[in-house]
Order: C-alpha cells, then structure tokens, then sequence
C-alpha cells in the first residue's frame, strides 16, 4: 500500500524520507467495527442474472430492472472508495457475473485499482472455459467454482440446465492454466449426499480444495427444506472415514472454511473445507461487506439491513459522504447472526433477500 511521504532533515547536507502512518491510522480506525473486527474484504455482486436455476437459489423472474443495476462506473468508483478506506480484498459473484456483458474490461479496470490486493471470482463454470484464459490474464488468481453433482443427470436437476460438460472442461482449463481452484458443494440430504466421498477423493486427484456448505435458508422458504439440512459435523464425520483427516496448516486464512488435510489409505492427499453458517457460525471472524447488484451495502449476509449507496452515488455525493455511508454500515454490523436459534424455534428465516440479488 502507498503511503504518503514526508521530507526530514536530519543533517544540513543529507535529507531522507520517512513514511507518514497517520493516513494508514486513520484507515484502520475506519475499518474496525464495534467488536474488534477488522473489515478488509469486500463481496459484489455484479448482475443478478444467471444462466443456470438452481433448486436452492432460482432467482426470481422478475429480475432487477437494468436502470437499477449499479453500472460498471459505479462499481468502480464504491471499490476505489472502500480501498481507500484499507479494504484490500475484492470477491466477484452474482447471479453469474461472467454473464455481464463487459465483465473482462471491468476487471481490467478494478486492477488498476491501487492498493486493491486481491480480485478473486465466484463462477458456476458454464462459461469458464471461453473466458479463463482472459480471466487469467486480467489477474484473477482464485477461482470459487459451485458444483453440487457429479452426475450429469442429476446435476440438469439441481440446476434446471444439462449443462454438466460444459462446467466440467471449464473446471478442467481452469486447473490446467494454473488457477487456484475451490469446489463449492452445498450439502443436501437425499439429494446429493451420495456423491460427498467422490468430491473428497477427487481433492486427492486434482490440485482442487473442496468445501462443502450446510444448506442455507435464504430467500424464498419454498427453496428450503429443513430436512435436506446437514451439519458440518456430520459432513466431516462421513469424510473421515476415507482416510486420516488434520487441520492443514494456514487454515485460519481460509475465511470461513475450517480446513483438513485428508490422507487416504493409499496415501493420497487433498484439502477439504467445511463452511458451518448454522451449526457453528463465524461471525466473530467475519471481516466482509456484501455490496449487492442494486448498490445496497449489507454488513451481514443474514441480516436484512441494508445502506443504499446506490442512492448516495445518484444524488451527487461526495466521496467523503459515500465513505462516512461505508463506515457507519461497519459500525453497525451486528456481532453474529439468529438463524439457529430462528429455525430451532418458528423455523423463521432470517434474510429475506434472493442469493441471486445479494451475492453467492
């Protein structure tokens, strides 16, 4: 990160320079919340749109209206804002943001961005394939790849689309350009519980991590069911009997995800993740914002409060003010979420807010 410099005498023939922490100060106190979590880490969603209807997400037919999309300009100038503050780690989700029309030079311009130190990318796959070359050159590193099957047929069930094929070769140039790849599998009893020992041994083929995620009640409580629900616990005791499985070493950076390193009996080895958003939460972890295709800050993913920064940006607000918007959303970000104590009493669900429109 820049910072700014300052010019010291020191002796009537030699001048130096030292750097000027206020500024970097001044950045952290606007980043910490009221618990002592330092915000670094910003989540946008660029479309609602996507190309696949997945039984669990289906995003609404009536999508958002394209006028009320935040436009590439916008995005561009709330992400330089945020960076400005300290923020330093940037997600791209949707919907499906490959389906955007102009996505590449976006990220070309997001790169740009000083001080932005990491773009990652969260992608169903089904354009992978034609776009990772141009992902890659543009920077993107990290990939977040949902796949929930490995079976074609029940895969075009889950997601209303048979295009099982066409996300796989995306996963397969994916690994072979080098990107580093994460496997998202949300975890559905009677629906895909079957295949999680496939998915932990193919971590032990492919230089692939992958995480499995309890099954989530958002949006629309048509898409959950309460007893598709497995607990992490659960997932990891069915996983173990594969082999020998440790926490891997850095696994605290893995953001949400508690990390093993699973060693089979034949001695292979791959990293399995589990996300527990219900079972055992980490809120006091967090360190996100979520900025949705609207413009609408949300400093919890299971929290509805939203700041319209969409609003602010179209009424000719200064950067101060957008900035003074950000901070008090992360003052305001609540120190952990109900939904387990929300469903283990009126099974109430406690974000309202369509997955497509919030950011995967």
């Amino acid at each position: 990160m820049i910072l700014f410099e300052k010019k010291v005498n020191v002796h009537p023939y030699q001048e130096f320079f030292v750097m000027d922490s206020s500024k970097e100060n001044r950045k952290k106190e606007q980043l910490v919340d009221q618990y002592s979590r330092t915000i670094s880490y910003l989540r946008l969603s660029i479309t609602d749109r996507c190309n696949l209807r997945c039984l669990y997400c289906m995003p609404s037919s009536s999508l958002v209206k394209c006028a009320d999309l935040l436009s590439y300009e916008e995005m561009l100038r709330i992400v330089g804002l945020a960076v400005d503050m300290g923020m330093n780690k940037l997600r791209l989700t949707g919907g499906e943001p490959l389906v955007r029309k102009g996505v590449m030079d976006f990220i070309r311009n997001l790169a740009k961005i000083k001080g932005l130190e990491d773009i990652r990318l969260t992608t169903n796959g089904v354009l992978l394939h034609e776009k990772a070359v141009d992902l890659y050159s543009a920077g993107i590193r990290n990939l977040n790849i949902s796949l929930d099957s490995m079976k074609r047929e029940r895969f075009a069930e889950i997601t209303g689309s048979d295009l099982f094929d066409q996300v796989w070769q995306g996963i397969q140039t994916a690994c072979e350009l080098g990107f580093n790849v994460k496997l998202n599998v949300v975890a559905m009893k009677g629906i895909n519980d079957d295949e999680f020992a496939d998915f932990a041994k193919l971590a032990t083929q492919r230089s692939i991590q992958v995480r499995f995620i309890e099954f989530m009640p958002i949006g629309n409580k048509d898409s959950w069911d309460k007893t598709r629900f497995i607990a992490a616990s659960e997932l990891k005791e069915m996983i173990s009997t594969l082999g020998t499985m440790e926490p891997s070493p850095g696994s605290r950076l893995e953001g949400p995800a508690r990390v093993y390193r699973l060693t089979t009996s034949n001695g292979q080895t791959g990293r399995i993740g589990f996300i527990s958003p219900i079972s055992h939460h980490f809120c006091d972890k967090c360190n996100r914002l979520r900025l949705t295709s609207e413009g609408r800050l949300r400093a919890c993913l299971l929290h509805n409060h939203e700041t319209d920064l969409k609003a602010l940006l179209r009424q000719g607000s200064t950067d101060s003010e957008i900035q003074k918007a950000i901070q008090q959303t992360i003052l305001n970000k609540p120190k952990g979420h109900t939904l387990q104590d929300d469903l283990a009493g009126l099974d109430q669900v406690n974000c309202q807010g369509q997955m497509s429109r919030i950011g995967g």
